[in-house]
């Protein structure tokens, strides 16, 4: 309503012929500077924005991350918005003055500057408090863009303020509609529910999540304690592993996939109801209550019970070992299974009766099958707490030899529940102890282990890498006529080439300075032709590593001293790569001599890379996955690099190989996109080869094969702005110049190499 109102107060009380701007603002500083300025603060801005949002998504405080980017997205649309409308109220005459700066071009900046909008919101939304440096560091960023776009004439001191109260108030909205933080659900519901049924509720203390994400309370009333679950449709994380496992498990071993709250909530009771009319400890449903659209209140007795995980291994005798089969064996009787036995579901009743909880996960009418899975995992919880000796000989006791036997083909971690799972992999050899136990007591049981997996999670991911490459393929190659690879320039081509030798030139001058001992030119670059007939058969580095480091080894240096400098020749390539990509994906396809704005490809890349960190640090699987693969570059190379920034030669050499290994690449697909016709800026081809290399090393085929050249072609098309018809061939000339070409030489370096004894 402010911002309303000020437009229209200027809309009827100018004349549009005061010169409401001071001139002599833009004679301060030249342009080039207030730019080069603009561009390190909005660096600054968008790059800390990024490791906040990682860090809250780390904290698993999802919310703020959604509130923050609500916030900067509401708040760019609002200022783009704002500024129609006031262009809209002048058709026939400029803005006022007093509004529009005189170099304003674009309706993102005048009157409101739409990326300060965004900013400001974005850091007003986002909780700091705990991370002083990082916000003031980001204001500070703020403010030296928005002097520079003043000083420069993009916006004027009232335009500035309007931004900011727009901001502001993009903020407030944000905050309103995505929350603060994660609100108690539905307690004033779950209270008058409560009366309904009877109980008159004195207290409700929350206790936090289960395993399937639903909320648990204990509820205190006149004359007991209750226990309640609130069933939420966006409580999803139950039914999301259990659609995981039902996709990488077997029918028979797969948990059964349960959608909608009703059918949850129905499941749970169903198995509660089944436990104890089977004669088992749990408690006992009470009641089952709706507190509104998509919440179902599922209220039972309290059971007081140590877990399995809070009991001193003293206590867990073997009197009480038999007494956990025993509970066991009555469910399974009585066709029951449990389907999440873990060391937080297990536990004794204060009368020392055993009792499993969490039971929403079974079975009613259950399989052999799952009745063995139950087994093994039950002795692999209780041989992680006693030794698989004692655990074996406790199922045999009370289940007798022929169960105890019936689960060892399933005593594999694909079958585990989650919970033992996590704990298996910092005990990877238990299973196979308590197979060696149940073969010994019972030498005739089946050896064989169960095909339990439908696929492996590697699979998934290959053949998920593979359909979404093929499909990009596909729909880029609609409508190319492929014969243009036949015409291309060979002037063009020529300079290609030339640039692709560059790289092995360049390549070879990096790992010459990283390494301290002295190494023959040209004798390294018939090295890095070796590496490149190797790595068609290994995935994208790992050729050229070993490679490198055999030749090192093989020209006096230790093992280690190999693998250290050659590793730290790839950890200074990645600490390059990231800000060039950065700076280059800023200057690509941005305005920011005009209005200092950072482009679109800038947040985009930003945006990707904050993602694809924190999927890595939240992901186990994916954790493990890139340190296995980064080991190799990073062992032991910080004292190589404390004793490279002594010598200043070898460190100018090496980083000045690495930056023209990059600036050859890029060259040569420059050259490749001229040899077709095509034009691109040396920036967004830069952004194109960079992010095309990151994909590529990540890729599990050799060289990156079908992911590079598919995110290649893409980059061209939406970064660069080139034809797909020239695209194409231009991505297949420089991966024939710089993957196919090298092969054959590479071949005979190889063996040439192999025969001097060089590696």
């Amino acid at each position: 309503m402010a911002i309303a109102a000020v437009l229209i107060a200027v809309r009827f009380t100018t004349d549009g012929q005061d010169a409401a701007y001071p001139a002599e603002l833009r004679t301060l500083l030249p342009p080039s500077v207030l730019a080069l300025a603009a561009g390190v603060a909005n660096l600054i801005v968008i790059v800390l924005a990024a490791v906040a949002a990682v860090e809250r998504l780390l904290r698993r405080e999802f919310r703020q991350s959604v509130r923050a980017l609500a916030a900067a997205a509401f708040a760019y649309g609002l200022a783009g918005a704002i500024n129609a409308t006031a262009h809209a109220l002048t058709p026939s005459e400029s803005l006022p003055e007093v509004l529009l700066g005189p170099q304003a071009q674009s309706m993102f900046t005048s009157p409101l500057h739409a990326y300060i909008a965004a900013a400001v919101a974005y850091v007003r939304a986002l909780p700091l408090g705990h991370m002083p440096r990082v916000r003031a560091a980001m204001w500070g960023g703020i403010a030296l863009t928005s002097a520079s776009v003043l000083l420069a004439g993009v916006t004027t001191p009232l335009s500035l303020l309007l931004t900011v109260l727009a901001a502001w108030t993009c903020a407030s909205v944000a905050a309103y509609a995505v929350g603060l933080s994660r609100p108690v659900p539905a307690t004033g519901r779950l209270m008058r529910e409560l009366r309904r049924f009877g109980w008159e509720p004195l207290g409700l203390t929350p206790l936090g999540g289960d395993a399937e994400g639903n909320q648990r309370y204990a509820v205190d009333t006149v004359d007991r304690r209750l226990d309640v679950v609130l069933f939420r449709s966006e409580d999803t994380n139950g039914v999301w592993k259990r659609l995981l496992a039902a996709a990488m498990l077997r029918g028979p071993a797969a948990p059964s996939v349960l959608l909608g709250v009703q059918r949850r909530v129905e499941h749970a009771a169903l198995m509660d109801f089944a436990a104890r009319a089977a004669g088992a400890a749990g408690p006992r449903v009470l009641g089952i209550g709706e507190l509104g659209l998509g919440t179902v209140a599922l209220v039972t007795e309290h059971v007081p019970l140590r877990a399995l995980d809070e009991m001193s291994t003293a206590e867990l005798t073997d009197e009480a070992l038999d007494e956990v089969f025993t509970e066991l064996a009555l469910l399974h009787r009585n066709r029951i299974t449990h389907g999440n036995l873990n060391g937080a579901t297990v536990g004794r009743r204060l009368n020392g009766r055993v009792v499993f909880a969490g039971l929403a996960n079974g079975t009613v009418a259950a399989s052999p099958i799952k009745a063995s899975l139950d087994v093994a995992a039950l002795m692999t919880v209780l041989a992680l707490r006693v030794g698989e000796q004692r655990a074996v000989e406790a199922a045999i006791r009370v289940l007798g030899r022929e169960t105890a036997a019936a689960a060892l083909p399933f005593l594999q971690a694909a079958g585990m529940p989650f919970a033992v799972r996590s704990r298996l992999r910092a005990n990877r050899e238990m299973l196979g102890a308590i197979r060696a136990q149940i073969t010994g007591a019972v030498p005739d049981a089946p050896a064989r282990p169960a095909r339990l997996e439908r696929m492996r999670p590697r699979t998934v991911v290959s053949v998920a890498a593979a359909t979404a490459v093929g499909l990009i393929l596909t729909y880029q190659l609609a409508g190319v006529d492929l014969t243009t690879i036949s015409g291309a320039n060979l002037g063009w081509a020529g300079a290609a080439f030339g640039a692709s030798t560059l790289c092995m030139v360049a390549a070879a001058m990096a790992l010459m300075g990283f390494v301290p001992i002295p190494l023959n030119l040209w004798t390294t670059v018939l090295v890095q032709y070796a590496g490149s007939f190797v790595r068609i058969a290994a995935p994208a580095g790992l050729g050229s590593l070993a490679i490198n480091t055999r030749y090192v080894s093989q020209m006096g240096a230790s093992a280690g001293l190999a693998i250290s400098a050659v590793g730290l020749s790839q950890v200074v390539g990645l600490i390059l790569h990231v800000p060039l990509l950065l700076i280059c994906a800023y200057l690509t396809g941005t305005a920011y001599l005009a209005d200092f704005s950072p482009s679109v490809t800038a947040i985009a890349v930003t945006a990707g890379l904050a993602v694809a960190v924190a999927l890595v640090l939240l992901v186990p699987a994916l954790r493990r996955a890139v340190l296995d693969r980064a080991r190799p570059y990073f062992h032991n190379t910080l004292p190589q690099l404390l004793d490279l920034l002594q010598h200043p030669r070898r460190l100018m050499l090496g980083v000045g190989g690495t930056l023209l290994l990059t600036v050859a690449f890029v060259m040569c697909l420059g050259f490749s996109v001229a040899a077709f016709g095509g034009s691109a800026g040396i920036a967004a081809l830069a952004v194109v080869f960079l992010a095309g290399n990151a994909i590529g090393s990540a890729a599990p085929t050799p060289g990156g094969l079908g992911a590079v050249e598919a995110a290649l072609l893409g980059g061209l098309t939406t970064v660069a702005g080139v034809p797909a018809a020239v695209g194409l061939p231009a991505v297949l000339l420089y991966r024939l110049l710089t993957f196919w070409l090298p092969v054959l030489p590479g071949w005979g370096a190889f063996h040439l190499l192999q025969r001097w004894k060089a590696i």
